[in-house]
């Protein structure tokens, strides 16, 4: 057989804050049952559908952070999903209704369209009953997919204060996996990318910034303490120069987030992206490996201005019809006004899938020849993507990907999962890699601004005030105080999701984060005091029992939390 030019690994990260029990419309449980409505089923279903084709294997690397799963897991979402669909499903034929009074015969068929979508969803959602993540797992048991893990809440790590937080964040994120999928994962999304090395570090912000400095250790030591071997990063924090943002576009105020000038001082041209290094910090204790983002398949899938999403018979996420939040519009030209958007075709978008996939699939062929004959040997292309991309802001992206898997040939460029290439091909260099992420300017400046620099103070206060009483320990002993704890643990995880700063920062959603950043932060403080009354001897009040039985209820997430804080509180903390 024909060795190939080199392998493509496809990942997918999937990860949504915890919305459940937090609101419904436009940024709670809406938001959770539209993503599994337009990305997490149509996925499933094409997957399912690759995995059952004797000639085609999907192997995608698929991340489904903690948080997520604990949202899927729970009966609420079942129930969130359902009325979701329903009320879709009212939707079109109202809208139908509408459209044969006005006589709009291309408007009737859509409506017919979507129909059909979701009934067909609504069949898809109750064969699996509603278990996602059962389906998932059965798709890994087949090795048609892999699976991994993100971070407990996607905290954003290098900009935590206390070891004991990135330790907590890594620490429940693999038990949290195992639990779900029977295993733990073998490989990481770092959420945002975002990397920090071994050094001596002071708070961006507060108090004490600039006044103590201490030693960090790099997230991969954290990463190797918890058996994780490997992880994704961005091109520019292996070479230097400028990062290329993935969110730009659909988030046009990112263009006026200001920072500093990128590590062009450290730019490393000759390392290649198409191959995987062994990172580890100067003086640190472990290890992991590190799969680089390539940034032209990159930009070609993610970009709406040059990439297929933008195309003009694609459908358009922005314009939907009121009442009811159906899509009728194709993109017609991506810097179109929403007046000027044409009738969606669903013909003509698919034709336009297959004649990109080829597109594709001609573009990795080529780059990973092109690396073959630089280095002298087969290399590694890897495609990362956010999933809400392929059913949301892309439509048409799950279809898309099942024709790509369809023309790759494996004796010209052979798919595989990160961990399976990891087995292959362990890696034969070590470097040491830059901090930053794969946000807007490769840096922190996406979720440490003017706008965010608060809610960064808050964060340190808490980490500090709840590792200290943590640490003081005799709570696990008591089974009300240890109640109290874990649900601090809870509402200092939930605040500390990276989500917040960046719906903050890109002002898609800023007084929904704002509240539940607050909210969290505030729960965190009344929880503390709490604790400390009981701890002194003290009695909890009728109201204290309710609201901590309120909070059990509405942020369930990780059960099994109060063994992990322990563990976690084991730290030291030089600060």
């Amino acid at each position: 057989m024909t060795q190939p030019v080199g392998h493509l690994i496809v990942t997918l990260h999937t990860h949504l804050p915890f919305v459940l029990n937090h609101g419904r419309w436009p940024f709670g449980s809406d938001w959770l049952s539209e993503a599994t409505v337009e990305c997490y089923l149509p996925l499933l279903r094409t997957l399912t559908r690759l995995a059952d084709d004797e000639d085609i294997t999907p192997t995608v690397t698929i991340n489904l952070s903690p948080i997520l799963c604990e949202q899927m897991a729970n009966a609420g979402f079942q129930e969130e999903v359902q009325g979701f669909l329903q009320q879709r499903l009212e939707a079109c034929r109202e809208n139908r209704r509408h459209f044969a009074d006005t006589g709009e015969a291309q408007m009737i068929a859509l409506c017919d369209y979507w129909q059909k979508f979701y009934e067909d969803t609504r069949a898809q959602f109750e064969s699996l009953d509603g278990n996602l993540l059962g389906a998932f797992r059965r798709l890994a048991d087949r090795d048609a997919i892999e699976l991994i893990t993100c971070a407990a809440t996607h905290g954003y790590l290098p900009l935590l204060s206390r070891d004991e937080s990135l330790d907590l964040q890594v620490r429940v994120a693999v038990a949290t996996h195992a639990r779900h999928f029977g295993r733990p994962p073998r490989g990481i999304w770092l959420p945002e990318c975002a990397y920090r090395p071994r050094y001596e570090w002071t708070p961006p912000v507060g108090p004490k910034s600039g006044k103590v400095r201490y030693r960090r250790r790099g997230v991969e030591e954290f990463l190797a303490d918890h058996g994780v071997a490997y992880f994704f990063t961005d091109t520019h924090l292996v070479r230097g120069g400028r990062g290329v943002s993935a969110y730009r576009e659909y988030f046009p105020s990112l263009r006026t987030v200001l920072g500093p000038e990128p590590h062009n001082f450290y730019r490393r041209g000759e390392r290649s992206p198409y191959t995987t290094y062994r990172v580890a910090s100067r003086g640190g204790a472990g290890q992991a490996a590190a799969f680089v983002r390539d940034p032209e398949t990159t930009l070609q899938v993610w970009s709406r201005d040059i990439g297929y999403p933008g195309d003009e018979w694609y459908l358009d996420f922005h314009k939907t019809h009121f009442p009811g939040g159906l899509r009728f519009w194709r993109v017609t030209h991506p810097k179109s006004d929403l007046a000027d958007k044409q009738v969606y075709v669903p013909e003509r978008a698919l034709e336009r899938t297959r004649a990109h996939a080829e597109h594709y699939a001609g573009m990795v062929r080529a780059i990973l020849s092109r690396s073959a004959k630089e280095n002298g040997t087969p290399g590694v292309l890897c495609s990362p993507f956010d999933t809400e991309l392929f059913g949301h802001w892309w439509y048409e992206g799950p279809r898309w990907l099942a024709q790509v898997f369809a023309r790759l040939a494996p004796e010209e460029v052979a798919p595989i999962t990160a961990g399976r290439y990891l087995d292959a091909h362990p890696p034969r260099e070590s470097i040491t890699l830059l901090e930053g992420s794969w946000g807007e300017g490769g840096d922190h400046r996406v979720w440490m601004n003017k706008d965010t620099e608060w809610t960064w103070e808050k964060i340190y206060q808490a980490e500090d005030d709840f590792w200290t009483f943590v640490a003081a320990g005799g709570w696990r002993r008591a089974p009300l105080l240890r109640r109290i704890v874990e649900q601090m643990g809870r509402a200092l995880l939930l605040a500390e999701a990276s989500d917040w700063q960046f719906l903050i920062t890109t002002w898609s959603a800023r007084n929904y984060a704002e509240t539940r950043f607050t909210e969290h932060t505030a729960d965190l403080t009344r929880l503390l005091d709490l604790a400390r009354r009981v701890a002194g001897g003290g009695a909890p009040s009728w109201e204290d029992e309710e609201y901590l039985k309120t909070k059990e209820a509405q942020d369930f997430c990780f059960p099994d939390l109060a063994g992990h804080l322990e563990a976690a509180a084991q730290r030291t903390h030089p600060g």
